[in-house]
């Protein structure tokens, strides 16, 4: 499809892009600091208790699949929405989330605890580590709801551009969560000493911190009220296109998270060294997390520019929003990749203080240090979609990356070549090089624009009501939101 040049716009412009990113960037500074606090705090309890951290950790990342994808599709639906100027339809698709939210995140904590044993036993947890991983796993199962409202609420502000707000969200969790962890796993500033219990509780107590400040901000901002929360009928016009970006997304992360408990069951069930390798690993994506979690911003920051480009009908600008936020966010944390290059050793022996973890865990850097251009290239490319709608992409890419490339050669290699993790460590760079190539396809050769809400394509619309459908019912399209 050949591609127009388009004059320059504040949407595509380097200034807009940062306006945007750096709050993200810096929330997600703190979500690394909630999750680097835990591990450290776990290692220094114990080697199994930092296991099981991992474990659940990655865990409630597939439990929380569900909580994503309507994110995901709530981004989408809402900035579209925006970028077009029907503000009305925007505000009853933030309703929407906030039931979907609600409802799912509950209904998953019951199943959850009815199914924990069986859970547990697919995840192959060591039985040394056993009856730690089991209490994590009640805990963070009863947080699941809050969690829920906490994921598509911050979903809602993004899609608005009001950044700030789960900035300052996720950090009153990492500073609740720093203090807790700290007081109640370790005993400091003369607080009860819980254990791996007071880490457990940490999380549930940072979580609904963040979230209540969330409803709270949905309240000043106006966003609970009478009119926010649709009506049956709209519901039943409204929810299709939700569903159209959520249910690849949910798709996508169901085997995108599936996909890493098989991995952390390869690895525990490694021939060698399965437990350090299990700890290192975990100690790893946490330090791993300081360069990967910034792509996230980018991710986010692409899918709100995209959405509000397409939404407005301008798909020049938004191919030029992909390219210039691709290549910002590969040349900026490469560069900090190689920064940090030097200080691979100190940071996982400070995060595992037992050197056979330590060296696990450096050997796991090593390898993903190596495909930080290729993560972040195919997680900003990620986003990208998402503010299309095109997440049927996303989905193709990243579970042909998981399921076809890496789980088979970590498996091959770890059970059966090097039998040790190493093996898993390099299938990872392999299923990154992959991932990010097919996504650039995608971007460069396929017609991902075609899934946007307001289906606009630039030609043969001579006004503006030519270009947009009718709206859905209750649309209001001569208000343009200030956003």
């Amino acid at each position: 499809m050949s591609m127009k040049a388009a004059p320059e716009t504040d949407q595509a412009s380097y200034r807009n892009i940062w306006n945007l990113s750096w709050p993200q960037i810096v929330m997600m500074f703190f979500h690394f600091s909630i999750g680097f606090i835990d591990v450290w705090v776990a290692g220094q309890i114990d080697r199994s208790v930092q296991a099981a951290v991992g474990l659940i950790s990655q865990s409630l990342f597939f439990f929380l699949v569900i909580g994503m994808a309507v994110a995901n599709g709530s981004v989408a639906a809402i900035s579209q929405s925006f970028g077009a100027g029907l503000r009305r339809r925007a505000f009853r698709y933030i309703g929407l989330v906030l039931y979907i939210g609600l409802i799912f995140g509950s209904a998953i904590w019951v199943v959850g605890r009815l199914f924990k044993w069986q859970f547990l036993g697919i995840l192959q947890v060591p039985d040394e580590i056993l009856p730690v991983t089991g209490y994590f796993l009640d805990v963070f199962l009863m947080l699941l709801p809050a969690y829920y409202l906490m994921v598509v609420t911050n979903a809602v502000f993004r899609a608005q551009k009001l950044v700030v707000v789960p900035l300052a969200s996720t950090a009153i969790a990492a500073v609740v969560n720093a203090f807790t962890d700290f007081g109640f796993g370790l005993g400091w500033f003369g607080l009860p000493n819980f254990g791996y219990k007071g880490v457990a509780w940490a999380t549930f107590a940072s979580v609904t911190a963040a979230t209540l400040f969330n409803v709270y901000m949905l309240y000043h901002h106006g966003l609970l009220k009478a009119e926010t929360f649709p009506p049956l009928r709209w519901v039943r016009k409204g929810l299709p296109y939700l569903l159209k970006v959520a249910l690849p997304t949910g798709g996508m992360q169901l085997l995108w998270h599936l996909g890493y408990m098989v991995l952390f069951a390869i690895t525990a069930s490694l021939p060698n060294d399965n437990v350090n390798a299990l700890a290192g690993m975990t100690a790893g994506m946490r330090v791993e997390s300081l360069l990967f979690l910034p792509a996230f911003a980018f991710n986010m920051t692409g899918s709100i520019l995209v959405g509000n480009s397409l939404g407005a009908g301008r798909k020049d600008e938004a191919l030029r929003i992909a390219l210039r936020l691709t290549g910002i966010a590969c040349g900026s944390m490469t560069l900090v990749a190689v920064c940090m290059y030097p200080f691979i050793d100190p940071l996982a022996a400070f995060l595992a203080p037992e050197p056979a973890v330590a060296r696990q865990a450096v050997n796991y850097l090593l390898y993903n240090i190596l495909s930080i251009p290729f993560t972040v290239a195919s997680m900003t490319l990620g986003g990208i979609m998402t503010g299309a709608g095109a997440t049927i992409y996303t989905f193709a890419v990243y579970s042909s990356a998981t399921w076809l490339v890496r789980l088979p050669i970590a498996y091959t290699l770890g059970h059966f070549v090097w039998k040790d993790a190493e093996g898993v460590y390099l299938a990872m760079l392999i299923s990154q090089i992959f991932q990010s190539s097919a996504m650039m396809y995608i971007l460069l050769k396929r017609d991902w624009y075609r899934f946007s809400m307001m289906k606009r394509n630039n030609k043969g619309c001579r006004t503006e009501e030519e270009c947009c459908p009718p709206p859905l019912e209750g649309a209001k399209t001569n208000v343009r939101p200030a956003v």
